[in-house]
């Protein structure tokens, strides 16, 4: 299975960024930009959020959620929390991808998606696999 120049370009950008405790950030010229232009994020479907709880979301908290999601499945190693911040106050989320493993031909790897919101915090948990063109697909 041949990376997708974007996951390629993404991974080498990232090189020498460097990360502390159990947090990581990355500026978003290194992620995918959420609009429908975007062929890798359009392929995640919307992610693994509930959709009741995603629908209250705004678009571009939405937006944000979903990139967080995308960087957690890029991190190589499993255990970092990729942090998202909303537009609006009390609008924020963590995401952590489990360990890569494999399924048939397809690298797949759990996530942990918390949303807060209006002092709530409501978590969902979901799969994704790389699918044939390196897209990450989120299952079921």
């Amino acid at each position: 299975m041949k990376p997708v120049p974007f996951v390629f370009a993404s991974l080498v950008a990232l090189s020498g960024c460097a990360a502390s405790g159990q947090q990581t950030s990355a500026p978003n010229a290194f992620w995918p930009q959420s609009n429908a232009e975007n062929a890798a994020l359009a392929a995640f479907q919307g992610g693994i959020i509930d959709p009741q709880i995603s629908a209250t979301l705004s678009r571009a908290d939405r937006a944000r959620a979903l990139e967080a999601e995308y960087r957690a499945l890029e991190m190589d190693s499993a255990g970092k929390v990729i942090t998202w911040q909303g537009k609006k106050d009390g609008v924020g989320g963590e995401v952590y991808a489990g360990q890569s493993y494999i399924v048939g031909s397809q690298h797949c790897r759990q996530l942990r998606h918390t949303v807060n919101q209006a002092g709530a915090s409501t978590a969902s948990r979901g799969t994704a696999c790389r699918d044939e063109n390196g897209n990450w697909t989120p299952l079921g």
